[in-house]
């Protein structure tokens, strides 16, 4: 089904449903599906950008909404719903969204001489193009008359190749005085979805002409740090007037920086300033005129120095008697204007033919200063200094200092006795240290070895520390691997770089599979139960155990167990013989009948037993139907033949009471005893006099414990959806399936219960996510039943970036309207804690989590636990360290399963009377012989025909009798409520 803004629904040529939309509206999508169990749905997308977000986890509103729908989500979209029985049912549509941008027009022209006529020839172009869709319509006009080629000989108007849109140009050849006017294109779409037709103008002179451009400063402008600069870029030519506007490559104009017309002014200009900034002339003739000014504000840094003992010998050491070359190098804007001085002992060293001082070494980098030493003696020993300056300007002076003696030798590098091999535990900090000998002493630079990790665990592939110690905080697995650490070439000497090598290892605890699993298997029958080490130490191993029988001493839990140093894991199973809980069917037509004269109604229940081949075959089912707010359950026995896989079983409950709710249970019994009990909820409401409407509510999520917890165990989250209109998801995770890269210092390291398997819901607020971004989850739809509710749960904000947490309720009483019921921000350090917050709906609400990342990656935040209880919150806040209860361990699946299908064919046994209420009173009696006696003269025979079948005589009677009935109200049903009716006027 479609809904929103649509302009057009319709089948195109291949029988494909098309939704035509104007780009900017609503898209609503909305996919109706049957199927037991019931059908889990998914919205899919091809074609379009690829960077559209969808959602990635089940929608059980089965809707697809887009708000403010742009062309680039365009394209087919599939509902696919599927639940493990058959084939997976997929639906299409096309969704065309439909615009029209501002048409563009520009002016282009050719000259050329004609020597032996002596005139010009001018050819003029107007090129008009738009973005559209569907494909605009063009219409050109000279002042109110439109242009065609029959009409003037001197235009021509064609669509040339190879244009980004949609364009058509009009081409003026040889330019005659009544060409010198007013043109305009207009483009137009037929008015598709409303979308009006859009015009461009301009007026052709004979003095139009495109820009020309010239600046008041040189293309290179050098300038001190903290000057006020100002360009002017200065028009010389063009017409119409041409619009200027300056730019910065890379990056916008600096902050503080105005560009007002031609005129760019910089205040205080800064190092960080420089770059190339453009001015740009348009008028949309021609091209456009551009000038480039490069602005090199004057700065130092990184000052460095190099020693190269005798190329020429090869030789690694100082020795008198040989050459030596000291090197020193700035990074300076401009590079080429910096300056260098060398001082020996203090004072300027003097050129001498054993001391030279050169520029521009093809062996170092560009503008680098060398001392050259010939023939080293005694004497040259000392300290040299090297001075880096720009003569004139207010920028300090840079400089290096290295000591030259016999003690002066290349580096070495070892890694200290015991720490060749590092061993930590997961999230536990880590140093890795190499020491480096020599003198002077150059920085050690360190890198990853592993060729599949070539990237530190900062994200860079080289990190330089002074020291020669690289500290890692929070070590995870993925880090484990050799590092290698390394002499730098500089500040030291210039040699072959010295290297040693240092073995990190991070241990974690084992992880099994599976975690647990529940085994069914009828009695008798051998089961085998298999648990495998994923990762850990000892590398992967498998423990089986085999029992030959399933009986009831055997059943029961099963723990492998697994442990090293860090700690353990196990296996759990379930042995069992117990038949799996009953599938309640949902889609069952008109399941209620109302008798308004006795107060009564019934209600026909249906069913299908989930993998009834597993155990033994079931024999009955035990039904209880218990009225809520009382104590007392009548019970039954539903005797069944051999129940088939996908068999819909059916019992018809009466005598239910105006207008009370049941609970009603469901439990299969085997030989071995009772199996996996299924409950749901039958609530009764009524509408209107002459229209009897029953809504069945869904029984409790199945991961939704007794208290009304969602846990986020299951991967339905308790029914919760993620919101269409937000900018990124929620995420369920535990410590187990946590991202071993993850950003470090934020988020829990377990849920609520500590325990490594516990799931929760968290934000991710790494890349690409940016500052105010929102995730919001959305709480199944809840019917407000009491005055006042308390909303508890667990929040974890952790970390320097934290955002915001908000707690919004959506009122559907009235349209859809979000109200602030609860909002937390910063960081509230790294333990969970409980909030619990009131609220009073005034009808049917929805609660939603709303996530804000903050203004950094180190901001996510997670929830657990959330609770939802009629009446008011406690006054004291619990304790999470104190209060915290265990999570339920994840048994068997409830009658709601996860996977979807289409039911094919159903057998229904014959329906059963269930009788909850004493038997009828006289009043009772003659309603029911009144009924028969209407039911024979209208020719209602029950025993061969069914209750509710169609009729088109009883329809017409009914249509002239009340126009205005339901009618999907059957004729039973009509003529007891009439027959009531009559009887209250009576009385």
């Amino acid at each position: 089904m479609h809904a929103g803004q649509a302009c057009v629904v319709k089948e195109d040529n291949i029988s494909e449903r098309v939704y035509t939309i104007r780009e900017g509206d609503t898209l609503v999508l909305q996919c109706l599906v049957t199927g037991h169990p019931r059908p889990q749905v998914r919205w899919t997308k091809t074609a379009g950008s690829a960077s559209d977000k969808f959602q990635e986890t089940s929608v059980f509103n089965e809707t697809l909404r887009i708000e403010r729908i742009a062309r680039t989500q365009g394209g087919r979209y599939y509902c696919k719903a599927e639940n493990g029985v058959g084939v997976p049912a997929i639906k299409s549509i096309r969704v065309d969204v439909q615009y029209l941008d501002e048409p563009v027009l520009t002016v282009h022209q050719t000259v050329s001489d004609v020597r032996g006529n002596f005139y010009q020839e001018k050819t003029v172009f107007l090129r008009c193009t738009v973005n559209s869709n569907p494909p605009a319509r063009f219409i050109w006009k000279r002042g109110s008359d439109t242009l065609s080629h029959s009409q003037d000989n001197g235009v021509d108007i064609y669509e040339p190749l190879y244009t980004q849109g949609e364009t058509k140009v009009l081409k003026l050849k040889n330019l005659r005085p009544q060409d010198y006017a007013s043109y305009s294109c207009q483009v137009s779409v037929r008015n598709v979805c409303g979308i009006p037709d859009k015009a461009v103008s301009f007026q052709l002179t004979n003095t139009t002409a495109p820009p020309a451009l010239k600046l008041s400063v040189n293309e290179t402008l050098v300038v001190n740090p903290g000057e006020n600069v100002t360009v002017q870029c200065l028009l010389t030519g063009g017409d119409p007037l041409p619009q200027l506007q300056w730019s910065h490559g890379p990056g916008p104009l600096p902050l503080g920086a105005l560009a007002q017309g031609g005129t760019l002014s910089i205040p205080s200009v800064q190092a960080r300033d420089s770059g190339y900034y453009n001015c740009t002339a348009t008028n949309n003739v021609g091209n456009p005129a551009k000038k480039t000014v490069n602005l090199l504000v004057r700065s130092m840094k990184n000052a460095t120095f190099q020693i190269t003992p005798d190329v020429i010998k090869e030789s690694e050491n100082i020795q008198l008697g040989q050459d030596l070359k000291l090197s020193c190098h700035v990074d300076a804007v401009p590079q080429e204007k910096v300056t260098y001085q060398w001082f020996k002992n203090g004072k300027p060293a003097r050129m001498s033919k054993r001391l030279l001082v050169t520029r521009n070494d093809p062996e170092l980098p560009a503008v680098t200063s060398s001392l050259e030493l010939i023939d080293l003696h005694f004497s040259d020993y000392g300290t040299y200094l090297c001075m880096a300056s720009f003569p004139g300007a207010p920028v300090p002076d840079l400089s290096v200092e290295v000591n030259i003696s016999s003690e002066t030798v290349p580096p070495t590098i070892s890694v200290p006795k015991g720490r060749a091999v590092v061993t930590v535990r997961e999230g536990s900090p880590a140093e890795l240290q190499c020491e480096v000998r020599g003198k002077p002493r150059p920085p050690v630079l360190w890198s990853r070895v592993d060729k599949e990790a070539a990237l530190l665990p900062s994200g860079l592939p080289l990190e330089e520390t002074p020291d020669g110690k690289l500290r890692l905080e929070r070590v995870s697995r993925d880090m484990s691997g050799t590092y290698r650490c390394q002499t730098a070439r500089y500040n030291g000497f210039n040699v072959r770089q010295r290297e040693a090598q240092v073995q990190l290892n991070v241990q974690f605890p084992p992880e099994v599979e599976p975690g647990s699993q529940d085994v069914r298997q009828a009695l008798g029958r051998p089961v085998l139960l298999r648990c495998s080490l994923l990762r850990g130490s000892p590398q992967r191993i498998a423990s089986a155990l085999r029992l030959d029988a399933v009986t009831r001493e055997s059943s029961g839990s099963y723990e492998c167990s697994v442990s090293n140093d860090v700690g353990s894991a196990a296996c759990l199973f379930q042995v069992s013989a117990k038949a799996y809980s009953p599938e309640f069917y949902f889609d069952t037509p008109n399941p209620t009948r109302s008798h308004k004269l006795s107060k009564n109604y019934s209600y026909v229940l249906q069913w299908t037993q989930r993998e009834p081949d597993a155990v033994d075959p079931v024999l009955n089912y035990r039904l209880s139907v218990r009225q809520l707010n009382q104590h007392n359950a009548l019970v039954k026995a539903i005797p069944v033949r051999r129940v088939e896989k996908g068999q819909l079983l059916e019992y018809i409950l009466t005598d239910l009471r105006v207008p009370h709710s049941y609970e009603v249970r469901l439990t299969p019994y085997t030989t071995f005893g009772a199996g996996d009990m299924a409950s749901r909820i039958i609530h009764y409401t009524e509408r209107h006099l002459s229209r009897l409407t029953f809504f069945v509510l869904l029984p409790p999520h199945p991961a939704l414990t007794a208290d009304n917890t969602c846990h986020f165990e299951d991967e339905k989250i308790c029914g919760y959806t993620q919101d269409l209109t937000d900018n990124f998801d929620w995420t369920r995770q535990n410590a187990l399936t946590q991202n071993p890269k993850r950003s470090p210092n934020t988020g829990p390291p377990t849920d609520i219960s500590g325990t490594p398997e516990g799931y929760y819901m968290f934000i991710e607020t790494s890349r690409p996510r940016e500052l105010g971004d929102r995730a919001r989850l959305v709480s199944p739809l809840y019917n407000a039943s009491a005055k006042f509710y308390c909303v508890s749960f667990f929040y974890h904000m952790y970390g320097k970036h934290i955002g915001s947490l908000n707690l919004l309720v959506r009122s559907r009483s009235k349209g859809a309207l979000d109200t602030h019921a609860w909002s937390l921000s910063g960081n509230k350090g790294n333990v969970w804690q409980q909030a619990h917050v009131p609220i009073n709906p005034s009808g049917p609400f929805q609660i939603i989590f709303e996530g804000v990342r903050g203004s950094g990656y180190l901001g996510d935040i997670a929830i657990d636990d959330v609770t939802l209880k009629k009446g008011e919150c406690p006054r004291k806040q619990m304790d999470p360290n104190k209060g915290a209860g265990q999570k339920p361990m994840n048994g068997p699946p409830g009658f709601r399963t996860a996977a979807p299908s289409i039911l094919q064919k159903a057998n229904f046994h014959h329906p059963s009377h269930l009788p909850l209420a004493p038997p009828d009173s006289p009043e009772e009696k003659g309603l029911s012989q009144t009924l028969k006696a209407l039911e024979h003269s209208l020719g209602y025979d029950p025993p061969t025909m069914k209750e509710g079948e169609p009729n088109a005589v009883f329809e017409a009677i009914l249509d002239t009798v009340d126009p205005n009935r339901d009618s999907r109200i059957t004729l039973h049903e009509y003529l007891t409520f009439m027959i009531s009716c009559e009887n209250e006027k009576g009385d």
